[in-house]
């Protein structure tokens, strides 16, 4: 696995291809990212993954100076999963200067959920994956499913600038008892480990009281809510909204149900598609 630390390293390394396969990461990596690399090898003809814990996407009161850093493992996993080539700049090289010129979302979409809580947060994310499209120049990128409105505004990114790049979404990947993998599940204690299941059972029940015929998605979502309080966590969303676009939604659409709650100090998002 080739490692670059600069821009002109990476392009240089790439030029011989012509289909790069794109999973950017923060690090940390689980089994979920590496679920993406692999799917990412049969759609290029070379597979590069990033690692860049981006300043931009954190709020002041976040855990950026925190976030863990774990390179050695992150390279042995990268490695052993068949990567081909890492990217992995630091801040001075893919901000050399404040970044001032910055991509902001629709507000219909960036500025609902997730972008509610967290101001900003999309505009930093789209900024910086931009600029490791520009960096990598991929015809294949992989996103996990879990951070499904981020998927979604990545598409719509992309889309809208005709970006000459197939976002591929992929399945959320799950512990046994069905919580999802994320690197900030580091952060729970034993106890909340076993609590954090909560979450993803939280989903499962509005899930399955659409599928048997409940039209009342405000109770549900209430009942869903008040549930998880019971239960000492403090949710910031647990919603019921259409596929196609995360709004409000009715009788007979794709509905997909998401959810952001904090439980201690870590906060955790899970979302479930629903069909039929």
């Amino acid at each position: 696995m080739h490692i670059a630390r600069t821009i002109e390293d990476l392009r240089e390394h790439l030029a011989a291809y012509r289909r790069p396969a794109f999973v950017p990461t923060m690090g940390n990596l689980h089994d979920g990212h590496l679920d993406l690399v692999s799917k990412a090898k049969p759609l290029g003809d070379v597979t590069v993954a990033s690692i860049f814990v981006n300043r931009l996407q954190f709020l002041p009161h976040e855990d950026f100076d925190t976030y863990p850093r774990t390179w050695d493992s992150d390279c042995e996993k990268l490695r052993a999963a068949g990567c081909d080539v890492l990217f992995a700049p630091d801040e001075k090289v893919l901000y050399p200067e404040p970044q001032t010129f910055k991509v902001h979302p629709d507000p219909a979409l960036g500025d609902i959920l997730e972008g509610h809580f967290r101001p900003g947060f999309f505009t930093g994310v789209c900024t910086v994956v931009m600029k490791l499209f520009c960096c990598v120049q991929p015809r294949v990128a992989m996103f996990g499913k879990k951070d499904y409105q981020q998927l979604m505004v990545i598409r719509q990114m992309v889309r809208q600038f005709a970006l000459p790049i197939e976002i591929v979404g992929v399945k959320t990947t799950r512990a046994d008892d069905g919580l999802a993998l994320s690197s900030r599940n580091g952060y729970l204690s034993e106890a909340e480990r076993a609590e954090a299941v909560q979450l993803s059972q939280a989903l499962r029940a509005m899930a399955e009281a659409v599928r048997s015929g409940e039209r009342d998605f405000a109770a549900i979502e209430a009942r869903g809510m008040a549930a998880l309080r019971e239960r000492g966590w403090q949710p910031d969303y647990l919603v019921l909204r259409r596929r196609s676009d995360l709004q409000a939604p009715a009788a007979g659409e794709a509905l997909v149900a998401l959810a952001a709650a904090r439980l201690g100090g870590t906060r955790l998002i899970d979302n479930l598609e629903i069909d039929g």
